[in-house]
């Protein structure tokens, strides 16, 4: 990290920064550095970063899905459910904050984004797409890829409701995502993360040639990234 850069970082970030390994570690060794950081005052996100070996201009090379972790990630999502006859009761008996058809797309396409993961059944995507350009950018238009669009529509909503992770690769072959909280105990946020990087090996487009994985690194809200070994991590584990 650039010096300048580092002065311009709190004080807890830069003894943080003086803390870290000086080199990459099992994950489960980089939980123990960032439970050993001094914490913020609000329970923190731990996130991952992953650089894949992908060329993010190919479509058959992006790397997108969703996963339940088998920890949670620590907190609700506010989901929508693009639906119509029955299944407006059941989405909303699921726990979506809104559910329906022409007015909830009119109310998105106005501008109304106060949810975290939008929902659709199939038959849902042909008056849908015309939000492309609303939703797309904001990562939020579903996608069969993705397990937004969905049959069983209470089945997602409850899933995403609970904290189910959506990800997909940025221009620079880059997968960022929320694994837990700081206040996970050590072996629950490990577990998330080994089901998160299994997730992603499984991923791995057939095009993809040489290093799949090169980098990972996980952090909290407020520390610096912790490098996890990744001589392993193109091997796919036992689901």
């Amino acid at each position: 990290m650039a010096i300048k850069t580092l002065k311009m970082r709190g004080k807890r970030y830069r003894q943080s920064v003086e803390h870290l390994p000086k080199a990459p570690v099992t994950v489960e060794q980089a939980i123990s550095v960032l439970k050993k950081f001094k914490a913020a005052k609000f329970d923190e996100s731990i996130n991952i970063a992953i650089h894949l070996g992908i060329d993010p201009t190919l479509a058959d090379q992006n790397v997108r899905g969703s996963v339940s972790l088998p920890k949670g990630i620590g907190k609700t999502r506010r989901v929508i459910a693009f639906v119509q006859g029955n299944d407006v009761e059941k989405a909303k008996a699921a726990g979506a904050i809104e559910a329906g058809a022409d007015e909830l797309i009119k109310k998105v396409n106005d501008g109304w984004l106060d949810f975290d993961v939008a929902i659709a059944t199939p038959d849902m995507m042909p008056k849908i797409t015309r939000l492309g350009k609303v939703l797309g950018p904001q990562g939020k238009m579903p996608s069969p890829k993705a397990g937004t669009v969905a049959a069983d529509v209470a089945g997602a909503v409850k899933e995403y409701a609970a904290g189910k992770v959506e990800f997909r690769n940025d221009k620079g072959g880059n997968v960022h995502a929320v694994v837990g909280k700081l206040s996970f105990a050590e072996h629950d946020l490990a577990a998330n993360i080994h089901a998160f990087l299994n997730t992603i090996r499984r991923l791995k487009p057939p095009t993809s040639k040489g290093q799949y994985v090169k980098k990972v690194t996980v952090h909290s809200s407020m520390s610096p990234g912790v490098p996890i070994d990744t001589s392993n991590l193109d091997a796919v584990e036992p689901a």
